[in-house]
């Protein structure tokens, strides 16, 4: 019954897509970027120009010369912190509502 209840879990990630975040831990550790995709189910994030791998494409047709291409690689969001240009802080958020009934993200730092 308990594994039913795991499955079933709405895999929520603390950021979305467009938003400027900055690595905490890995490899790129300190590192920002733009998220351009998320993996709601994986809970990974696609960072743009962060965690490049090298991909090896065959030719399609005769004639034509295989090809040596750099992808982004996800990250697990667990790395990944909001970051303000302005104030150059990483840090956790909070939600608050406006006059207007708006939820708008601010950060803590």
């Amino acid at each position: 019954m308990n594994k039913i209840k795991i499955l079933n879990k709405k895999n929520k990630i603390h950021v979305k897509q467009g938003d400027q975040v900055k690595i905490i831990s890995g490899a790129h550790k300190g590192k920002v970027g733009i998220i351009m995709q998320v993996l709601q189910n994986k809970r990974k994030v696609i960072i743009k120009d962060i965690n490049l791998k090298t991909k090896h494409n065959k030719p399609g047709q005769e004639g034509e010369s295989g090809k040596i291409t750099m992808i982004e690689s996800a990250i697990d969001s667990s790395n990944v912190m909001l970051y303000d240009s302005n104030k150059k802080i990483a840090s956790r958020y909070k939600t608050i509502i406006n006059k207007e009934g708006n939820k708008i993200r601010i950060l803590k730092k």
